[in-house]
């Protein structure tokens, strides 16, 4: 399947040689340091160490999973991505959008790099901001956790209610763009009115080479597209591994109850506290069994996209624009509040 992105873009990537990237190189620098620090048991920098090993140990196998879909999408012609999420302007553009961000079983973090990928192959904001609001902590596995930590109807509300802030938000969106506040993605275009997906698949498969040079390109191009997304995961660790060094988890059990200070604070300490889905579930898990803040519970999970700083940077760096970056948060951060009130009046008392 011949990918729609012209080959001097890998000629040039491979001329560009060794640039030094003070977030990236600095960050990977600081947690090479932190790991040794850990293995070999070194006062005062071990805690730091086993905290940033605890981070990776828990991310690695969706950022590898996120640079393999990536670099398999790079393979893909624009066109197919066109077809499938359907207009961008649309509800149903919207609803495939939120359907595909629920169903991809991938963490915060690689879901972040089909983000990102998704805009450069011709997706509207509207679409991927809606597919970045459901994904996050939406996938299979995660659901099947929060059922055993919180049950069935807390984990169904909760996926109700990221659905209904992806739609919403993604309305929104739209409208923002469509009185030209927001600008749409430069990359999108028309899909010919001939097009026939189906007919198109069936070619192109046929034409596929499953060797080692197709599996090659899959990770060039993963890693080279991944690459300004994993500088600020790197960043985030380091960052997240300091904070997580001197704060407490266990006190947002105690501190954040089902009030709208508590719910406010919740807000504030997930923003600070970077925690990859897998570390959400548990920390939400105690804010609806022991707080009694389910509302709580639904916005730390949610705040994850609503109010990540590596998330903003991230959304930054592919679309170039801070106030895209910023919109994120904007639209979203008051439905996560108004929902979680909600949630804490009917369930945390």
């Amino acid at each position: 399947m011949s990918s729609c992105c012209p080959d001097s873009d890998n000629e040039t990537t491979k001329k560009a040689g060794f640039k030094f990237d003070l977030i990236f190189h600095g960050s990977a620098a600081v947690i090479v340091a932190a790991l040794l620090a850990y293995a070999l048991d070194l006062p005062h920098m071990a805690h730091y160490g086993h905290a940033v090993w605890d981070f990776l140990s828990k991310m690695w196998w969706g950022v590898a999973l996120g640079i393999i879909f990536v670099g398999i999408m790079a393979q893909v012609p624009r066109e197919y991505f066109m077809a499938v999420l359907g207009r961008g302007d649309s509800v149903g553009g919207l609803v495939r959008a939120a359907a595909g961000g629920v169903l991809l079983d991938l963490c915060s973090h690689g879901i972040l790099m089909i983000g990102a990928k998704l805009y450069e192959r011709g997706a509207s904001l509207a679409q991927v901001m809606t597919f970045l609001i459901s994904s996050p902590w939406n996938s299979f596995s995660l659901t099947l956790i929060l059922i055993a930590l919180i049950g069935l109807k807390w984990t169904l509300l909760f996926i109700l209610g990221s659905l209904i802030i992806a739609l919403v938000s993604g309305f929104i969106f739209q409208i923002l763009i469509k009185r030209g506040i927001l600008p749409d993605n430069p990359n999108s275009s028309d899909l010919p009115e001939d097009f026939d997906l189906k007919a198109s698949f069936k070619k192109d498969w046929k034409n596929i080479n499953f060797g080692a040079a197709l599996f090659k390109q899959i990770a060039r191009d993963g890693m080279r597209d991944a690459k300004m997304i994993l500088k600020w995961l790197l960043f985030g660790v380091v960052i997240a591994a300091a904070i997580r060094s001197f704060v407490d988890p266990e006190m947002f059990s105690k501190w954040f109850g089902p009030t709208m200070i508590g719910l406010v604070m919740t807000m504030v300490a997930t923003t600070i506290i970077e925690v990859c889905s897998e570390g959400s579930s548990p920390i939400a898990a105690e804010l609806v069994n022991r707080a009694k803040a389910p509302g709580n519970g639904f916005a730390f999970l949610m705040a994850g996209v609503s109010t990540d700083y590596t998330e903003i940077m991230i959304i930054r760096e592919f679309t170039g624009k801070w106030m895209m970056a910023f919109a994120l948060p904007i639209v979203t951060l008051p439905q996560v509040l108004l929902l979680g009130w909600i949630m804490n009046m009917a369930g945390g008392g």
